[in-house]
């Protein structure tokens, strides 16, 4: 066969095999852009609605006792009895312990008699001060035997005056030997047992009372924190009712059933923390609260107006700590968008830059996204939450 027909026929072949792959290559290129078009993956954005909000923070907080005693007494002696129950509930002027009172009858006793030995003395030196008055008038004594009589009349009514006190002190004794509660509240355990030897106004106390309802909450805030509120309470962005509303949060995670009230009762600002201590009232009648517990104090700081809230969910941090979300635009093309994020409110963070109402943020899908890629919105929502409106 000739050489130059082996050439055209190679030639043919090669041109239908390239057309061939031209047509396929064209054919797979429209199946892919129209795979493309048809794959547009399916997001779930929320559209975000400027709304007025209520701040709140929460704080680190301390449980105080209300009012707390420590029972002491107040005279030497023995314990002969304990009369209440550790731990249980205890009133004003209910008798705790009793003290051994023999000795303090025996001070009394003594005293009584001192005081009926000067009031003896007093009449027989009274007499002999009227007698020598008048032997003075007729010059039948002299003036120095007056002045003596006079002088022991006045000295037995002091002698007197002193008995009256002995009494008064021995008979206060007396009733200190009855060792009483000075206030309403719950008793802790005794530091002490029947015949141990007290002394008055001794370092270690004989039990301790403590009041705890209404309890108090104290409160640490950054005195920027504390201005912010102030101006609040004078703008009228809040009422004076809600800014001294507080809500606890317990150790537990729980949410304490009753509110407290907070008092602005602290005016130093601590020079090393730059903070000070507010304290808030609560009360506490099931006692669930006890003094030096840990909790989490609700504060409000005011009234956000036109604020924007997005999802948790939506939210991006990057190492470094800056925020981000993916929109949507009206292109229905994703941009990535750096926001500036203060708080977290209920399952939101309230942004303060970066997003404006309209916009529309990716909270589902994420993962099937990048920038410029083309979606398709399935499910839209908005971030209207009324447990954040007030």
């Amino acid at each position: 066969m000739p050489r130059h027909f082996l050439s055209v026929k190679t030639l043919m072949l090669i041109s239908l095999l390239t057309l061939n792959m031209a047509a396929c290559q064209s054919s797979d290129s429209e199946d892919a852009q129209q795979n493309t078009q048809q794959a547009a993956p399916k997001v779930d954005v929320v559209s975000l609605i400027p709304q007025t909000i209520t701040i709140k923070t929460e704080l680190p907080a301390r449980t105080v006792a209300f009012r707390q005693a420590e029972v002491r007494p107040q005279v030497n002696g023995i314990i002969e009895k304990r009369l209440f129950e550790e731990g249980a509930d205890v009133n004003a002027g209910q008798r705790l312990y009793q003290i051994d009172e023999a000795p303090f009858q025996a001070a009394l006793q003594m005293a009584k008699a001192e005081l009926a030995r000067a009031e003896a003395n007093i009449q027989s030196t009274k007499a002999r001060a009227d007698r020598f008055k008048g032997l003075i008038d007729n010059k039948a004594i002299s003036q120095q035997d007056y002045d003596d009589a006079l002088a022991s009349y006045l000295q037995s009514q002091a002698e007197v005056a002193v008995a009256q006190a002995s009494i008064q002190t021995a008979e206060i004794n007396l009733r200190y030997t009855k060792v009483k509660a000075p206030i309403d509240g719950r008793i802790g355990r005794s530091n002490i047992t029947e015949g141990a030897l007290v002394t008055a106004q001794q370092e270690t106390p004989l039990a301790t009372i403590t009041q705890t309802d209404p309890i108090y909450v104290d409160i640490s805030q950054a005195s920027k924190e504390i201005l912010q509120l102030r101006r609040q309470l004078m703008s009228g962005g809040i009422t004076n009712e809600e800014a001294t509303q507080v809500r606890l949060k317990l150790e537990d995670g729980t949410i304490y059933s009753h509110i407290g009230t907070l008092q602005f009762s602290e005016v130093n600002v601590n020079e090393d923390t730059g903070s000070l201590v507010m304290r808030a009232q609560f009360p506490n009648p099931e006692g669930l609260l006890l003094p030096g517990m840990y909790v989490k104090a609700e504060v409000q700081e005011g009234k956000m107006q036109d604020a924007i809230l997005v999802p948790h969910k939506a939210v991006a941090f990057s190492r470094e700590g800056k925020a981000s979300v993916m929109l949507v635009n009206s292109e229905n093309k994703v941009e990535q968008r750096l926001i500036e994020v203060k708080q977290s409110i209920g399952n939101n963070w309230l942004v303060l830059e970066g997003l404006t109402g309209g916009e529309k943020v990716v909270v589902e899908g994420l993962q099937k996204i990048a920038v410029d890629s083309a979606v398709e919105i399935d499910i839209e929502t908005d971030t209207t939450n009324p447990q954040t409106e007030e």
